[in-house]
């Protein structure tokens, strides 16, 4: 009944999510929901065994995020096509999330029309970003990028850690850390750790 059908996977830790999700798509002709999950690792094992031709991925669930899963499906699965639905319009969750493979990035609160417009199109193989979202991406990508160790700092600042307590906590001198700290506050425009706190929550890099 539903082979000429847009096989969809749900993948979203809240259930009336899930619920709202599917019934909108029952409704439609060229769509049918194969698959639900509500853990990233559930999401892994269920694409392996529906292969659905699209993955509705939710950011922000247990064990696993959504970013994080759409890298291991599609480091398996090259040709899986997923579309993130969240309710965070960060720079960094975009960034992230497109980076890891995902082919399109809405928010929840998106209306029912442009959401089925969008599975539409990325099972046609077209990439689909809202302009808003688009021009978040592009300041991102506009934006230097942080090294590991950079964030682990950034992390840290974000905490209230003093130089040398962020030192003791690396394993690193002093004078190394401030060194990352300027680094740090130059890569994101500011000028003082409380500008950079913000800058950080603001982009979605560190959370509290």
């Amino acid at each position: 009944m539903t082979k000429n059908k847009i096989h969809l996977l749900l993948v979203d830790d809240h259930l009336i999510m899930r619920m709202g999700l599917r019934s909108l798509i029952g409704t439609q002709p060229d769509m049918a929901v194969i698959a639900e999950a509500s853990s990233g690792e559930a999401a892994c094992r269920q694409f392996e065994e529906f292969w659905p031709d699209i993955v509705l991925m939710d950011l922000r669930m247990p064990g696993i995020n959504g970013v994080q899963t759409t890298a291991a499906i599609r480091q398996k699965h090259p040709h899986a096509r997923v579309i993130v639905l969240t309710t965070f319009d960060h720079d960094e969750d975009i960034y992230r999330a497109l980076q890891a493979g995902a082919a399109g990035y809405l928010l929840k609160n998106i209306d029912s029309p442009r959401l089925l417009e969008t599975i539409r199109a990325v099972h046609a193989g077209r990439y689909k970003l809202p302009a808003d979202v688009a021009t978040r991406l592009a300041q991102r990508m506009a934006a230097p990028e942080l090294s590991p160790r950079e964030r682990e700092v950034l992390e840290l600042i974000v905490k209230g850690r003093s130089n040398k307590e962020i030192g003791t906590d690396l394993g690193v001198a002093e004078n190394t850390v401030k060194n990352h700290v300027k680094v740090v506050l130059d890569k994101l425009g500011v000028q003082d750790r409380v500008q950079a706190t913000t800058r950080a929550i603001q982009r979605g890099i560190v959370r509290i």
